[in-house]
């Protein structure tokens, strides 16, 4: 079986199927309905079947017949399992998927995709095509709480209808928590009603660039977008039918010029004249940070007070990275808060700012996350760590007592180039493989088995400085996405023991898949996707890129 990410055990029986027709139901128990809406509309759009109720059940019990795919949840299931494992039973009279809970259910459901055939991921049924699922026994479960996928919609923002097009994807690849974020020096992307500004001058910048260092390319018109808090509703809704927490960033106190732009009484108005201000159209990091004033403070608690509404999840991220502190140094104001609160420095300054914000979200029954600056000065008594700058930070952090989410940019940072070669569209950062991600191990061996409990989980972060559009995040992200997928879900040995040629003896498939959905990943070997006639993978044309 070519699954990925791979299971636990997976067992053939024979060469016998279960072939999928027109009088094939679906009967669903309690507990298991977002998954019987999910796979009905699904299949039903790749294979034409109808996928009805099972007769007499109203699509909510067990009638015994045949020709029934059977969904559940047992207790049993999740003592063993635990809530997302899930146990997949296909012979040639049914099949019978049960989850430890409904988001077992759910993850089984993409097995049952995937073992169906590649073509079980089209969006329109091939005529003829038969659907059959050979007889198995699948038993899986993840290993990492936390699987996720962050995509920087603040550089190169994103419409709504392409993020739930990679919830869909990460679904299809068993990650469960999409880290979204919102705001950064080049634009802010969520509407905060009491904050009309935020959006009516933050999200847009006068020009942006595509290139980075070799082959910089500039697009002299203006580029933005947000999202209304509909918008963020129906994303958040959609996640939640696919079992996937959707985690916001709003970044403090630096990466914040786009908000000072919209409010020059945020920044730091004595050294700085912040009403001259625009959002940010170049990349790195700006030194226009947030001013450590009382005000500040109450701004963004009115931002978060409105996000909280927005996302259920009990995460909240509020960056916390590359807080450039040149301001706060000559800044009068800066220095008295430093000596008002008896700190050393000002990387005190920035732990006081990140601790306030963590006592705030914890009061609200939600929990703070940062990058791992947020060490810098202290670390506040609830606050997670995603530990970005190699292992260090979560190593500390885990040590402390603090949970971790380990997002090294050595590794996981799927902007990174994959190949050195001439061809590659823009040479940023390290060269990062398809057999390098899947070499990546979450959990440090430095730290004990109780701090490494502390480990919740990983996450691949894609920003988009230089991802212009979705194919170019694509690009980027597949199929390395598909190898991070494996690491976290997986029970894999150490590396280098890992076998990454049985994994790409399994990708062969996965490729066939990602065509399916429509994934304008980079391959393996050939032409680049650009190189491609349309509707013919691997078909080359002639003739370079188009230059924008």
């Amino acid at each position: 079986m070519d699954l990925i990410p791979g299971p636990l055990q997976a067992t053939v029986h024979g060469s016998e199927f279960f072939e999928l027709d027109a009088g094939t139901r679906l009967a669903a128990q309690a507990g298991t309905e977002r998954t019987e809406r999910w796979l009905r509309s699904t299949l039903t759009a790749a294979t034409g079947l109808p996928l009805a109720p099972a007769a007499g059940t109203g699509g909510t019990g067990d009638t015994g017949d045949t020709g029934v795919i059977r969904l559940s949840v047992d207790p049993a299931v999740a003592g063993e399992l635990g809530e997302e494992g899930y146990r997949l039973t296909v012979s040639p009279t049914g099949a019978e998927l049960v989850g430890g809970g409904p988001a077992g259910v759910f993850w089984g459901a993409q097995t049952l995709r995937q073992l169906l055939g590649p073509d079980a991921h089209r969006r329109a049924p091939l005529p003829g095509r038969r659907w059959r699922l050979p007889r198995v026994r699948v038993q899986d479960a993840p290993r990492f709480r936390w699987r996720g996928l962050m995509l920087d919609v603040a550089r190169h923002f994103m419409p709504k209808d392409g993020v739930l097009r990679y919830l869909d994807l990460m679904a299809a690849h068993k990650l469960n928590v999409l880290h979204l974020h919102l705001t950064d020096d080049q634009g802010w992307r969520v509407e905060i009603r009491r904050y009309p500004r935020l959006t009516e001058t933050g999200s847009w910048r006068a020009r942006t660039k595509f290139g980075h260092r070799a082959s910089p390319l500039w697009e002299e018109k203006p580029h933005g977008g947000h999202y209304t808090q509909d918008d963020i509703r129906e994303i958040v809704a959609y996640a939640a039918e696919r079992h996937i927490a959707v985690v916001p960033e709003i970044d403090v106190p630096g990466h914040s010029q786009a908000a000072i732009a919209a409010y020059p009484e945020l920044g730091n108005t004595d050294v700085v004249d912040t009403t001259a201000l625009t959002v940010w159209d170049n990349w790195g990091i700006s030194e226009n940070v947030l001013a450590p004033t009382d005000d500040t403070l109450r701004f963004y608690e009115g931002v978060f007070e409105e996000l909280l509404e927005l996302f259920p999840s009990r995460f909240v991220h509020v960056g916390g990275d590359e807080c450039v502190k040149d301001q706060w140094r000559r800044s009068p104001t800066a220095q008295a808060r430093i000596k008002e609160l008896g700190l050393r420095d000002e990387d005190g300054l920035q732990a006081w700012f990140i601790g306030h914000f963590d006592r705030w979200l914890t009061a609200r029954g939600r929990r703070l996350v940062g990058w791992d600056e947020i060490l810098q000065g202290g670390l506040a008594p609830g606050a997670t760590v995603s530990s970005w700058r190699g292992y260090g930070g979560g190593v500390a952090a885990a040590r402390a007592g603090h949970d971790v989410i380990m997002c090294p940019e050595q590794h996981v940072y799927l902007d990174h180039r994959q190949d050195a070669g001439p061809d590659e569209p823009v040479p940023i950062g390290f060269v990062r493989t398809l057999e390098d991600v899947y070499r990546f191990e979450p959990v440090p061996p430095e730290l004990t088995a109780e701090e490494a409990g502390r480990v919740l989980g990983a996450q691949a972060n894609v920003w988009t400085e230089v991802m212009e559009d979705r194919s170019r995040v694509d690009y980027q992200v597949f199929p390395r996405l598909a190898a991070f997928a494996e690491v976290v879900w997986s029970a894999l040995p150490a590396p280098p023991e890992r076998d990454f040629a049985g994994f790409e003896r399994r990708m062969a498939a996965h490729y066939r898949r990602l065509d399916a959905l429509g994934v304008a990943y980079r391959p393996p070997t050939g032409p680049l996707p650009w190189q491609r006639r349309p509707g013919v993978p691997g078909r080359p044309i002639d003739g370079p890129p188009p230059v924008r």
